[in-house]
């Protein structure tokens, strides 16, 4: 089912991923949203043009004599891990609910079942191939239920896979894209009729209010 999309990454994080700023998990979230949104799409083309046009304009630099044979050296060479890593089996995602699925976004990533929060409340931690570290994971709530009220120490980002949810600025449906960071508090609702799943990246912590919510948090590892 088409569904309208009425939230979007903004363009300053949008040049940061045409320019390989971002981290690991923020790419994996931004990457979910444009698969499912053709207007990001067709705004990262244009800055990947601007960009195009940018280094043209730049004076080119100087190589070394050499450079071009150190290079090849160093790929037939190859890294100690390339010679070592064993081949990794991926997990399957968890379930999702009839007629949706999981984004391309996440081939090659890891993902635990769902692991029980509390009532209506699950989660999976998705572990990244290129950044262990990385703070991703799937979060879904039932119907009616909601996080607890909360801001954030660094940027969380959010999209929505399934379902809606309202967190007092506005509703967000599949396909939506939020960032939230210290400037924002609120407290995610999931509306009637379906659970909401979503797949988040937060870099630093999530600072709920109650003492039970931190708790909460650090059960998860938000």
């Amino acid at each position: 089912m088409l569904t309208t999309i009425e939230h979007h990454p903004d363009d300053a994080m949008l040049l940061d991923l045409a320019a390989g700023r971002l981290t690991a998990g923020t790419r994996r979230v931004l990457h979910s949203h444009l698969e499912l949104c053709p207007q990001c799409r067709e705004q990262l083309r244009a800055l990947d043009a601007l960009g195009g046009l940018m280094l043209d304009e730049q004076e080119p630099a100087a190589l070394g004599e050499d450079a071009l044979a150190r290079t090849f050296a160093r790929i037939d060479a190859g890294s100690p891990a390339e010679r070592q890593a064993p081949v990794k089996k991926h997990s399957a995602p968890p379930p999702l609910p009839p007629g949706a699925r999981w984004p391309r976004a996440l081939a090659g990533c890891r993902a635990t079942p769902w692991r029980f929060i509390a009532p209506g409340m699950h989660w999976s931690r998705v572990s990244l191939p290129e950044d262990s570290a990385a703070n991703v994971f799937l979060l879904r709530i039932g119907a009616g239920k909601y996080l607890p009220s909360h801001t954030h120490s660094g940027l969380e980002l959010t999209q929505v896979l399934h379902g809606c949810f309202h967190d007092g600025r506005a509703l967000f449906g599949p396909g939506d894209f939020d960032a939230a960071d210290g400037e924002v508090h609120h407290q995610p609702v999931v509306q009637e009729g379906s659970a909401c799943i979503c797949l988040a990246s937060v870099e630093g912590r999530l600072q709920f209010d109650g003492f039970i919510a931190r708790l909460f948090g650090a059960m998860v590892g938000m």
